[in-house]
């Protein structure tokens, strides 16, 4: 074979295998690229919350009480800025401080210092707060304990019998209910201990 011959072959390889190539990257970029944007979940996870739900709870929003919180009031958080909830009238002590918001009349939360986390909430007479069970002030005993069958009952620590509190066992957080003497719920608290237990606000 003569060498000019030759010369031309190898030209032409040359050339067929230069075309076979993307001109901007090299063969398996785009297969490479395309596996990287599949594996890589990193901004999916901006603006997800990764808080996770109380088991058998539903997530508290509105004017739901679940064992998490109230609306944005969440339960071992601090009080967000913009939930309503502040400091108002006068305080008993630095380490334990009430908060209260106008949106949830009848309704306070006990954080532990200022602008502490929540450690409890507390449902009383006026609010139309309820749990997911539909349960809230002025509900029958029955029907608490038809709800929560496993809760402990023990005497109220300032009404005489029939009156009752129901505090649910395990670990925090926990609910208990005030029953008074009509059967009736009076108040109810979500939070950990020992606030949980609290007779008197923040005592």
């Amino acid at each position: 074979m003569r060498p000019t011959h030759t010369a031309t072959l190898v030209l032409t390889a040359l050339v067929l295998a230069a075309c076979s190539q993307s001109p901007d990257a090299p063969a398996g970029a785009e297969a490479t690229e395309s596996a990287a944007a599949t594996t890589d979940d990193s901004a999916l996870g901006a603006g997800i919350s990764a808080r996770p739900v109380a088991t058998g709870t539903p997530a508290a929003s509105g004017t739901t009480l679940a064992l998490e919180g109230l609306g944005k009031l969440a339960i071992g958080r601090p009080a967000p800025a913009g939930s309503g909830f502040a400091e108002r009238g006068a305080q008993t002590g630095e380490s334990c401080r009430m908060i209260t918001s106008p949106e949830f009349p009848g309704v306070y939360a006990i954080t532990s210092g200022k602008d502490g986390p929540v450690r409890r909430i507390t449902v009383g007479q006026g609010s139309a707060v309820k749990l997911a069970e539909g349960i809230g002030v002025g509900s029958d005993e029955a029907a608490v304990l038809a709800a929560f069958p496993g809760f402990v009952s023990s005497p109220h620590k300032y009404v005489g019998p029939p009156a009752k509190e129901l505090v649910q066992p395990g670990r925090d957080p926990r609910l208990r209910f005030e029953i008074g003497r009509d059967g009736k719920v009076g108040t109810i608290h979500v939070g950990v201990m020992p606030e949980l237990g609290y007779v008197e606000g923040c005592s």
